[in-house]
């Protein structure tokens, strides 16, 4: 995709309206976005934050000044001025007309509003309706937060209740995960560099691994988790979205569009998944979690393996596997190249992993090529090597600022559209109730032997590691 020009003014939205801004997730990221917004000059528009907290205006500046303060502790004091300056507060049940009305009054003369549902999903409708009842709706965008649903019947759901009111180049479905460099890097990576496509297919790759792991566990959020699950609240996702950057056909043209329509396609030929192919697991403890139901089956891992039966990955089996308190906190793609077709040198053949490309995505952005070299001496022996890239910068934004601003200038490039959302959902659907109970797993290992079984001859797992002494100068680690 070409470099994405700045919107023109008759685009660029001329008010944010925030909801749910006295929440958790504004404290922790909407603000000190917003901040970033300012100093980069994206955002000189007013900011009207709507909750129902019973506070007023300044308690709502100081829980932006605390914020940017915990995020950005050697901020700039006239950007946070700044910032604060743009602020307005209406507070209001979400329920009530009355709150809309208030909002139509703080929004005055704006004309092109953006909508922000930082709010819990089973309120999207009420307040999609509201802002359709006092005339919010017109010439506005609406940016929805993750989970689009639970399964593709609520997915479908909510894209009607949201399709009432807006049209789809008008909704933005933001997940965080599309707008971090390393994700965004996977799809220029693809298509800036020739060298790749001849060998980017069924004849030269014999398989994928995608590895999404956490250290931690639910962190207190137990009554959220136990709603959720690692196969709702990452595989779903951000799992197979990574699937679809790495697996789609060349976008017919610039724009978000062609890429939308790729990913689509990766998710309508993806085969359905079945009980078979997937392992569940959930780690030592996790009952004994606050707001988690006693004697719950919610899987904290999620192994599965999947195929695209399309002309170019027809036969070649991706591994997808996440989880909380694993050994680590990294997420890595590995893709393995087939064996060499003829047996000049005995070693390599026996070698299991010959080569393989391997995208670091967190906590460090690597890209590595994984090759055998020659030892020194006579014999024709040699060892696995990677040659590695560091994709990691100073400029790195953080995805919510990024994301914003590109809501407020109507680039859609990485949001979700919905009929991705919903091919997506159809590949995992059967799984989400069809499935084998939850096997346990100590923390601090790699999840349930069973995810073992699952690869089989494809394995074993790559296990990422972090140290740069065991990763750079000898064969990248694997097994458990």
């Amino acid at each position: 995709m070409a470099d994405r020009p700045a919107a023109s003014t008759q685009h660029r939205a001329d008010i944010l309206v925030f909801f749910g801004a006295t929440g958790d997730l504004a404290r922790k990221l909407i603000f000190p976005a917003l901040y970033g917004m300012v100093a980069h000059g994206e955002l000189d528009a007013p900011v009207v934050g709507v909750a129902f907290s019973r506070w007023t205006l300044e308690d709502l500046k100081e829980r932006a000044r605390e914020s940017v303060a915990a995020a950005i502790p050697e901020h700039d004091p006239a950007v946070l001025d700044a910032l604060l300056g743009l602020l307005r507060y209406v507070d209001g049940d979400y329920r009530e007309p009355a709150t809309f009305e208030a909002l139509k009054e703080a929004v005055g003369d704006a004309r092109r509003p953006v909508h922000y549902l930082a709010i819990p999903p089973v309120m999207f409708g009420t307040v999609i309706q509201g802002l359709a009842r006092a005339g919010l709706h017109t010439d506005a965008r609406v940016v929805v937060e993750k989970p689009f649903g639970r399964d593709l019947a609520s997915a479908q759901e909510l894209d009607a209740e949201i399709r009432g009111a807006f049209p789809e180049e008008a909704v933005f479905r933001i997940d965080h995960f599309l707008g971090k460099d390393e994700i965004m890097n996977l799809l220029y990576f693809r298509f800036a560099n020739s060298f790749l496509e001849p060998v980017w297919n069924r004849d030269h790759i014999a398989s994928v691994q995608i590895t999404i792991a956490e250290d931690f566990g639910v962190q207190g959020r137990g009554a959220f988790y136990d709603t959720a699950g690692a196969l709702r609240d990452v595989l779903e996702n951000h799992m197979l979205q990574i699937v679809a950057l790495l697996a789609m056909e060349p976008p017919a043209y610039q724009g978000y569009g062609a890429v939308h329509e790729a990913k689509a396609n990766v998710f309508r030929a993806i085969r359905p998944l079945t009980r078979n192919d997937i392992v569940r697991g959930q780690f030592d403890g996790y009952r004994d979690e606050p707001g988690v139901a006693r004697g719950s089956d919610v899987e904290t891992y999620a192994a599965a393996r999947l195929h695209i039966d399309s002309w170019r990955w027809a036969g070649v089996p991706w591994y997808l596997r996440t989880g909380k308190h694993l050994p680590v906190t990294a997420h890595e793609v590995v893709v393995e190249f087939k064996k060499p077709p003829q047996a000049l040198f005995d070693d390599a053949m026996m070698a299991q992993h010959p080569n393989h490309l391997r995208f670091r995505l967190q906590p460090d952005g690597e890209i590595a090529l994984g090759a055998r070299v020659k030892t020194p001496g006579e014999e024709f022996v040699g060892e696995q090597r990677e040659l590695v890239v560091s994709t990691g910068g100073a400029g790195s934004r953080h995805p919510y600022e990024r994301l914003l601003a590109d809501a407020m200038e109507g680039d859609r490039a990485l949001f979700t559209a919905e009929e991705t959302v919903e091919a997506a959902w159809r590949a995992v659907d059967a799984v989400l109730t069809d499935h084998a109970p939850a096997i346990r797993y100590a923390p601090g290992t790699w999840g349930p032997t069973e995810a073992d079984t699952l690869i089989g001859a494809d394995g074993p797992w790559h296990d990422p590691v972090l140290q740069d002494d065991a990763r750079r100068g000898s064969a990248h680690r694997t097994g458990k």
